[in-house]
């Protein structure tokens, strides 16, 4: 029994496709249903609703063997911008909701042996201008997943996360296709990767699916970037 966060559209909707197509049973939580999936709607804004969503499931299901936490939000803004308000939420969704779904989580992921894979960010990493917020709330999320995994190994309980860069959402589709230069600066956003490039959502839902599957069982505590060599490469001066 797999629960991803986030299900819906994009790298989430993907992971929840690739877990299903390996044989898994899944369940998706979310603002709004996920079609072709049983689908608990919940806003992570609220901090009972981990717990709320863990109960659902367990109430339907009776056991918990895999948790995907992938719901996210993006703040853009510079630090002298962004508003306590805004920091606070894109934090509680990305940072504390992924916490309290560890937590509420760990009693059936220790009955089973479990695993979590949190889906992080290059962006816990390095960091894109203007994304304080966004890059504070991953990096956290990456450190939550060292944590877990050396407090509860011992139990069995496996915790890895991805990150993955720019990945061709319908988000993101939608943000190069507003731009007045959207054929150039797709162009220019494939040419910062070595790749030449840039990621589907299935690559990382692969990545996850490895990550949660018994193939994995020796793997713990790591954040596996999946950037096409972004991370990898050093700019040079333009001009």
């Amino acid at each position: 029994m797999a629960l991803v966060t986030g299900g819906r559209t994009g790298i989430g909707r993907a992971i929840a496709e690739r877990l299903r197509d390996e044989g898994a049973q899944v369940f998706t939580a979310q603002r709004g249903a996920s079609e072709g999936f049983a689908t608990i709607e919940v806003d992570f804004t609220d901090p009972d609703s981990p717990c709320q969503v863990v109960e659902t499931l367990i109430s339907h299901a009776g056991q918990l063997d895999v948790l995907i936490n992938n719901a996210g939000v993006m703040q853009e803004a510079g630090i002298e911008e962004t508003s306590l308000a805004d920091w606070q939420r894109c934090l509680s969704i990305n940072l504390t909701a992924p916490f309290l779904m560890i937590r509420a989580a760990l009693p059936h992921l220790r009955a089973t042996r479990g695993c979590i894979v949190n889906v992080g960010s290059i962006e816990g990493i390095a960091a894109n201008p203007n994304h304080t917020a966004y890059c504070a709330s991953k990096a956290g999320l990456h450190g939550l997943t060292r944590a877990v995994a050396v407090d509860h190994g011992a139990e069995g309980i496996r915790c890895n996360a991805v990150a993955p860069g720019w990945i061709e959402t319908d988000l993101n589709r939608d943000l190069v296709a507003a731009r007045p230069d959207h054929t150039e600066f797709a162009d220019r956003i494939a040419a910062i990767h070595p790749l030449a490039r840039t990621g589907q959502p299935r690559e990382v839902a692969a990545l996850v699916a490895y990550l949660a599957s018994g193939d994995a069982g020796f793997v713990t505590g790591q954040v596996y970037p999946i950037e096409g060599g972004r991370l990898a490469k050093l700019s040079l001066p333009t001009g």
